[in-house]
């Protein structure tokens, strides 16, 4: 029996895990995916936004501002790269400008910190690669950029090490609320009983909340389409770039990734299968049209590859964060789009306050560690750690990926940790193997083979990222000259 069982390992599940570890609690965490971080947190911005958008009032403008106050010194405890750069809501006409400044005015009111608006010199300014028709901008210091699924995975491996539980390919297919819990049943495999759920299930929220008879907002998927370009056109913004945002979002985008890639995107289409993250040709083109608002001169011939995400949009407008009146002990964590990657560190607290509030009793767990100890990646180690680190590990004498400069030892690191690799994206989230140029094109066997050694399985068995995604179909060897499938 646990205390608590979290339903969703993307970056709000993790987070909540993370401050529960806390806490004297029996905690496990149910993943369906064979990963953490493959929904949502796994596709997006990767932005910390300063919280000038959000409505005054809401919930989302309460939890990005209390997030983003949270983020530098989290990563710092979990050490996890972040970038505060600053962002740029860019004007191209009076009519628009007049939009900036009413941000500005929202801003103020929602207590978002470091904004100032800009006249058309000082945008040029700080952006000079930014179209020589913009008329002004609005700038928000506080904003930032970080790794997502670094910071998803580096959540939930330090609440595993702080006693979290983690269950992974473990679909809920209905809950069951008896007289002092909650019969989770799991697709295929045993029931998981727990005093409190905690429903983070992104995309499928809703449907989780309904299997108690909650009925109060259901989520509508949007896909966002983005891509991503070579490191040589990183610089190309120093700020996190918008256009003034619409009623669908806040638009195409054209940003700097804290690795010096550069992220354009994202659109906003609505679509009906809630894990549709394929890319189309329009999408794409739709994307590359509206940057060139931005800035003119991006060369989308870098581009290294696209991709598309799913935002977890509720039909109320905010952030669904509630006990169930339906279902006492059920608190929902739905409907967490934009900016729910800046509130995570600030929607876990929020959580545990409803937690607290519906009767759970909590202990400060003392031996809580909050600093997750991690090697620091290979190409960012002077030649002296380089040397330190080679003489205890040989396989770090390895470049397995040349475009990122990846050794074998963070590949086997990456798979024997706490929260693991398990698949080739999920070794490639962690420490990067066919994030570059060649997109694993030459790199990915190796990796797949080292997986296969370290999972003990065979190399056929290897996925790519989700069920049935295997990237090796068969074995062959060369006989007389031909290539013989056995």
């Amino acid at each position: 029996m646990y205390d608590i069982a979290i339903i969703g390992a993307g970056i709000s599940g993790s987070a909540i895990a993370r401050e529960l570890s806390k806490y004297n609690l029996k905690t496990v965490v149910i993943e369906k995916g064979i990963e953490v971080c493959q929904g949502t947190t796994k596709s997006n911005s990767a932005i910390v936004h300063g919280g000038y958008d959000a409505k005054v009032g809401s919930l989302k403008a309460k939890l990005n501002i209390e997030g983003n106050k949270l983020y530098k010194d989290l990563c710092k405890d979990l050490n996890v790269d972040f970038k505060q750069i600053g962002s740029l809501v860019l004007a191209f006409d009076e009519e628009e400008m007049k939009h900036v400044r009413g941000l500005y005015e929202r801003g103020l009111e929602n207590k978002a910190a470091g904004l100032k608006v800009l006249k058309k010199e000082e945008v040029l300014e700080l952006e000079p690669n930014v179209n020589d028709n913009v008329v002004g901008a609005l700038l928000c210091e506080s904003a930032g950029i970080v790794c997502p699924f670094n910071l998803n995975i580096a959540l939930m491996e330090n609440a595993m090490f702080n006693g979290v539980d983690l269950k992974l390919e473990s679909e809920v297919s209905d809950i069951v609320k008896e007289e002092d819990c909650f019969n989770i049943k799991i697709k295929n495999k045993n029931d998981i009983k727990a005093k409190y759920v905690v429903n983070a299930a992104g995309v499928f929220a809703d449907k989780i909340n309904n299997m108690i008879g909650g009925d109060e907002y259901f989520i509508i998927p949007r896909k966002g389409e983005y891509k991503i370009l070579d490191k040589s056109e990183g610089k190309i913004a120093n700020h996190v770039l918008f256009q003034c945002p619409t009623e669908k979002g806040k638009g195409v985008l054209v940003t700097q990734t804290v690795h010096g890639n550069l992220l354009v995107g994202p659109n906003a289409t609505a679509v009906d299968e809630k894990e549709d993250v394929s890319t189309s040709k329009e999408g794409i083109s739709e994307i590359v049209n509206s940057s060139k608002k931005t800035i003119e001169n991006i060369d989308f011939r870098k581009t290294i590859t696209s991709f598309a995400g799913l935002r977890a949009t509720p039909n109320t407008g905010d952030f669904m964060i509630f006990a169930s009146k339906k279902c006492k002990n059920f608190i929902n964590v739905g409907g967490i789009e934009s900016p729910g990657l800046a509130s995570a560190p600030a929607v876990a607290k929020y959580v545990v306050e409803i937690l607290k509030e519906e009767g759970l009793m909590l202990s400060e767990n003392k031996k809580f560690e909050s600093k997750r100890h991690k090697n620091k990646p290979f190409i960012k180690m002077t030649q002296e750690e380089k040397e330190e680190i080679m003489k205890k590990d040989p396989r770090y004498k390895k470049i397995v990926c040349r475009c990122e400069s990846i050794t074998e030892g963070e590949i086997i690191d990456a798979i024997n940790s706490l929260c693991g690799a398990r698949t080739l994206d999920g070794v490639k989230r962690r420490v990067r193997p066919g994030m570059g140029r060649c997109q694993g094109g030459f790199c990915g066997p190796k990796v797949i083979e080292i997986l296969a050694k370290e999972l003990k399985i065979d190399v056929e068995d290897v996925l790519k990222d989700y069920e049935n995604s295997n990237t090796v179909l068969g074995k062959s060897k060369e006989l007389r000259g031909e290539l013989v499938e056995i």
